[in-house]
C-alpha cells in the first residue's frame, strides 16, 4: 500500500491507496508521529510519496523514512508518465503535474482540461498524446472573497454561494454572485475555446471548491475529487517499476 502526502499552501492532505489506485483512507492533518503511528499500525505501507508547495519537505521525508518506508520526494527531476512542454519546468507546481497525470490515467488518449479549485484556481491542458502544455493560474474562490473584504474599507467577508443569480440585489449578494459568476465565466471561456480545438475534450474538476461549480457549468464535466492523489499514486508506481 502507498501513503501519499500533499503539502499545500494552506493544508496538508494525505491518502492511503493500493498500487492499483483504490482509495482506502484520507485526511487533512499535519504529518507527525501520532498520525503515522496510527497509519502504519493499520496499513501495510510499503512506499510513500511527498509533494509540497510550501518548501522542500525534507523533514516530512525524513520522518517517513524513520518508519523504514521507501519514500520519494516529488521534485521537478522526478520521472513522470506524461510529457512536459513547459518553459520553466522547475517552477511548475507538482500538484498541477500530479493532476495531469491523474487525468491521463483516468482518460488515456483524450485531451483533458483540468480545473483544480484550491487556494489558487489552476486550469491546465493535457493533449491527447499525453503532453502537458501549461495553463492558467488565478486566485481561488475563497481568496477572491477574502481580498474584496481585506482590501476595501467597508465590504463584508462573504462566503461561496450555491444560488445562481446574475445580478445581486444587495451588497452581500452582489459580492457573492460577482465572485461566483466571474469564476464560472472564466471556466466557460476556457472550455469553449479549448473545445473548438478538441472536439472530444474531457473537462475535469477537482479540489475542495469544485462542488460549487459542477452544476453551474453547463458543459459535461467529470468531478474527480482525488485526482491529485490518483496522479501521485501513479507517479509513485511508475518510479517503482522498470516502466520508465
Amino acid at each position: 500500500m502507498n501513503l501519499l502526502v500533499d503539502i499545500g499552501n494552506t493544508r496538508t492532505k494525505w491518502a492511503v491507496m493500493t498500487a492499483a489506485g483504490e482509495l482506502l483512507a484520507q485526511g487533512v492533518d499535519e504529518l507527525d508521529r501520532t498520525l503515522l503511528d496510527g497509519l502504519f499500525a493499520r496499513y501495510a505501507l510499503r512506499r510513500a510519496m511527498v509533494t509540497s508547495t510550501r518548501g522542500s519537505a525534507v523533514e516530512e521525508v525524513a520522518l517517513l523514512r524513520d518508519y523504514s518506508c521507501e519514500t520519494l520526494l516529488f521534485t521537478a527531476d522526478t520521472p513522470v508518465p506524461i510529457g512536459i512542454d513547459y518553459l520553466t519546468p522547475e517552477t511548475l507546481g507538482r500538484d498541477r503535474v500530479a493532476a495531469a497525470v491523474g487525468a491521463w490515467a483516468r482518460f488515456p488518449g483524450r485531451a483533458c482540461l483540468v480545473a483544480d479549485f484550491g487556494t489558487a484556481l489552476t486550469i491546465d491542458y493535457l493533449s491527447s498524446d499525453g503532453v502537458f502544455h501549461g495553463g492558467a493560474i488565478s486566485l481561488g474562490v475563497s481568496n477572491r472573497l477574502r481580498a474584496l473584504h481585506e482590501y476595501t474599507a467597508a465590504l463584508p467577508l462573504c462566503a461561496m454561494s450555491e444560488e445562481e443569480v446574475l445580478l445581486g440585489r444587495s451588497t452581500r449578494e452582489a459580492i457573492e454572485q460577482g465572485v461566483m459568476n466571474s469564476v464560472q465565466f472564466e471556466l466557460e471561456g476556457y472550455i469553449e475555446r479549448m473545445s473548438k480545438k478538441n472536439a472530444d475534450l474531457c473537462v475535469i474538476f477537482t479540489g475542495g471548491e469544485a462542488k460549487y461549480f459542477e452544476k453551474r457549468i453547463k458543459n459535461t464535466i467529470f468531478a474527480e475529487p482525488n485526482l491529485v492523489f490518483c496522479g501521485l499514486n501513479r507517479i509513485l508506481e511508475y518510479n517503482a517499476t522498470t516502466e520508465k
